[in-house]
């Protein structure tokens, strides 16, 4: 799809609004706006402005040390490039199946970390402008705020993800950057002592995580128009999901299905993701465009995260989130809901289902258990994936005869949102600001467009080729002394 919203005939005319930086995600990011006089918009596209460069600097290390450099990547989202990375390394060391007790305590990290990301993400980061509103006072919209005026929503919120944390310090060994997730298994199961901290709190986090539900979905009923329609577009979607056609976080197969709910692939194994998906590059973004291949890189892009989870699935295992799940779908009528909003509504689903897994986990034994890794024959490629609380990641390694990585690929869940979220600051520009007059309020609507998919811009920046770069020389009254430019093509221009 086009870029543009409308062809200028005098692009040299246009005049250049920018969102720099973009607030309240992970990562650093912008969005360019170009208008004409009128306040007609010509262009919107959102740019990812940092380069991390890990597929290229962690070639030549052991395989053993990936699933702790690749954490690096992210502070929010480290555990689960600790999971894909070791579920991918599985491979190598030859690990076709876990045993019960490494499975359940990579699983009860996983869902830590999916409670936690997904408590942060609605209520520190987008609560503030779905209760305030999105032309609310500027120094309102923030945690600081919702505190101020629901201080009960703030408190569990901040409790709801300090439980999550906890989750992940006890499976993994910190709150932040674990090391407990290894090639073929685990290096640590859980004690008496921490298994019963942690359940003393389970029942309580499972009913704030459904009182969160009913919040958004209140949102939901009492503007339903809004919610509905803001930023809409139809999109592909792609997650994962069990044998059984559930919901799984962890593990599973990928299923993809076009706009209108049609299944248009399943059952495809992780090693196989290559036959699905390719990766296109354009010069203004370090983030790459991954497309579905049959369909090709103009129609083939697609969505993942909480809203294609939800639908994709055929069901919750957990009853609380099943309950949930089913309204939603009955709200939808039973079609895909594509509204960037409704992100919201199903992220707070996930949460309920993860804080109903972590305390069915911790009533399981296994989790207690001293059998934590296996071996088998020695391989030199592996693919992990795993559900990010963002969606879909793909981790891909090849390994040498030295043990040393020689490839690796990474496809990250905002990654593959790319062109969704692209698709969305469109709309939005089209219905709010094309011709108005910008304020403050009406850009930050391009945001919550943004918010709404739960972006890790850090995770993304992974694309191939070169880059543009302008570096431009001041001296101390602030006039420019010399330019230097590099096109997407790699020419220089000098100045």
């Amino acid at each position: 799809m086009s870029n543009s919203l409308e062809t200028a005939q005098h692009p040299e005319t246009l005049r250049r609004i920018a969102i720099d930086p973009i607030s309240r995600v992970e990562g650093h990011g912008k969005v360019t706006i170009l208008l004409d006089e009128n306040n007609h918009i010509h262009q919107v596209r959102l740019h990812i402005a940092e380069f991390r460069g890990f597929e290229k600097f962690i070639q030549g290390r052991p395989y053993w040390e990936v699933p702790v450099m690749v954490q690096r990547l992210c502070g929010i989202c480290p555990v689960s490039h600790h999971l894909a990375a070791s579920k991918a390394l599985d491979a190598i060391v030859g690990a076709k199946q876990l045993t019960p007790t490494a499975d359940k305590i990579r699983r009860l990290m996983h869902h830590g970390q999916m409670l936690q990301s997904h408590a942060l993400h609605f209520f520190h980061l987008c609560s503030p402008d779905l209760l305030f509103g999105f032309d609310s006072e500027v120094s309102q919209r923030n945690i600081v705020g919702i505190a101020a005026k629901y201080p009960e929503t703030a408190r569990r919120g901040i409790l709801l993800r300090k439980y999550g944390q906890e989750v992940i310090r006890h499976t993994a060994g910190k709150r932040i950057h674990g090391t407990s997730s290894v090639p073929g298994g685990v290096n640590k199961s859980l004690s008496l002592a921490e298994r019963d901290e942690l359940l003393k709190d389970s029942e309580e986090m499972v009913a704030w995580s459904r009182d969160a539900v009913q919040l958004v979905k209140e949102l939901h009923f009492k503007n339903s128009e809004l919610y509905n329609s803001f930023g809409a577009f139809s999109a592909n979607i792609m997650s994962l999901t069990a044998a059984d056609g559930s919901m799984d976080l962890y593990d599973g197969q990928l299923r993809g299905r076009d706009a209108a709910g049609h299944i248009m692939f399943d059952g495809v194994k992780d090693q196989d993701y290559t036959t699905l998906i390719a990766e296109q590059v354009k010069n203004w973004s370090y983030m790459k465009f991954p497309y579905l291949k049959t369909l090709g890189p103009e129609q083939g892009w697609y969505r993942v995260g909480p809203l294609s989870r939800v639908q994709n699935c055929d069901f919750i295992a957990t009853p609380l989130a099943e309950i949930e799940r089913r309204e939603f779908i009955a709200y939808s009528g039973k079609s895909l809901l594509h509204a960037p909003l409704a992100y919201h509504w199903t992220r707070m689903i996930e949460m309920l289902h993860a804080a109903e897994t972590i305390r069915d986990l911790l009533h399981d034994n296994d989790i207690m258990g001293s059998d934590l890794t296996v071996r088998g024959e020695r391989g030199f490629e592996g693919v992990g994936i795993i559900e990010a609380p963002r969606g879909t990641l793909i981790h891909h390694y090849r390994v040498d005869e030295n043990d040393l990585i020689s490839m690796c690929n990474l496809i990250v869940s905002t990654t593959h949102n790319n062109q969704a979220m692209n698709e969305a600051v469109r709309r939005v520009a089209q219905q709010y600001l094309h011709g108005h007059e910008i304020t403050e309020g009406l850009l930050n609507h391009i945001e919550v467009a943004i918010r709404a998919f739960d972006p890790c811009l850090s995770c993304a920046t992974h694309a191939l080729g070169k880059m543009p770069l302008e570096v431009e020389v001041l001296d101390a009254s602030g006039e420019q002394m010399s330019y230097l430019a590099r096109a997407g093509d790699g020419a220089s221009i000098n100045c």
